[in-house]
């Protein structure tokens, strides 16, 4: 019996030392931690596209400090990974609405990526007081036709304020010569992208010496397209199924004040939150609308959300 405990304890206790020795050959020291990270996550430099272009104007990356520019914008864009999977995501819910409305005012389909860099595709809300995809400013938006007020703002609409800005990039495009110099203008406006124009002596985009946000502007929205156009390129991996889509929705029309937009949805078999999701530019609880105007309010389509 005595020889049987001793054998079963010395078969115990190399036991324990063969795991001690294995969790020893797999403790995180610096050497396997090192080797599993280099195998694990690799950063690659990017091969520049020779066919770069802006709404069918060629990026001129035979220029040294062009292509530093637009392989800056394309490294910060490919391994910001969280960002540019919800650029994708965001994408396909909004470029349908966004691209017919460029194409019926002729502006290239180009520009949707400016709304990208402009706001992410979110309503976004910028200290100087821009508001909504397009980042339009209160006075911008009341010159062209939108509500701005704290009761309704119509920058938050997106179909509207997709109209505005193809207004503003098609004055631009007439007023400074390329769809590249009226992209920059949408940033730093017609006036101030004129006046850099005249002081330096130029008539391109790409030979001004202007401020980081303006200088960067043009290459970020070549960037995105191309990332944005490249998905598996660039190393993002998605389903069909992964992306966000539009919720359908159906028109109701109003003419008279609105007291209580909870009760209003109510009405329709929603509550005030999902109202306001497809509504963002309904700001208040209630509609005023004293003049007796006529709006088109929203109404997910039932059973999307149940």
């Amino acid at each position: 019996m005595k020889i049987v405990q001793k054998a079963l304890a010395l078969v115990g206790l190399l036991s324990l030392c063969a795991l001690f020795v294995y969790a020893l050959q797999d403790a995180p020291t610096d050497e396997n931690f090192e080797k599993k990270l280099i195998n694990d996550y690799n950063v690659y430099a990017l091969q520049i596209p020779e066919d770069l272009n802006f709404a069918g104007e060629p990026v001129p990356i035979e220029n040294p400090d062009i292509l530093e520019r637009i392989d800056r914008e394309l490294l910060v864009n490919t391994y910001w990974q969280s960002n540019g999977l919800l650029m994708f995501k965001r994408a396909k819910k909004y470029f349908p609405l966004i691209e017919p409305i460029l194409a019926k005012h002729g502006v290239p389909d180009d520009f949707k990526y400016l709304a990208v860099i402009e706001s992410g595709l979110t309503n976004a809300v910028s200290p100087a007081g821009a508001r909504g995809m397009w980042q339009i400013m209160p006075a911008t938006g009341r010159e062209n036709g939108l509500e701005v007020n704290s009761n309704v703002d119509e920058r938050y609409h997106l179909e509207k304020a997709t109209e505005v800005a193809c207004k503003y990039l098609l004055k631009a495009k007439e007023d400074l010569g390329s769809w590249t110099l009226a992209a920059a203008a949408y940033n730093a406006g017609n006036a101030g992208v004129s006046r850099r124009l005249r002081e330096q002596n130029v008539n391109d985009y790409y030979d001004l010496l202007l401020g980081e946000e303006t200088g960067r502007y043009v290459f970020r929205i070549v960037a995105l397209k191309e990332i944005l156009s490249n998905p598996t390129k660039y190393g993002f991996n998605f389903r069909e199924k992964d992306l966000y889509k539009q919720v359908p929705t159906y028109q109701v029309e109003v003419d008279t004040a609105v007291t209580d937009f909870t009760k209003f949805a109510e009405q329709f078999g929603i509550n005030y939150k999902l109202l306001k999701i497809h509504n963002p530019w309904l700001r208040q609880p209630h509609l005023n609308n004293r003049s007796r105007k006529q709006y088109f309010i929203d109404i997910p389509e039932k059973g999307y959300y149940n």
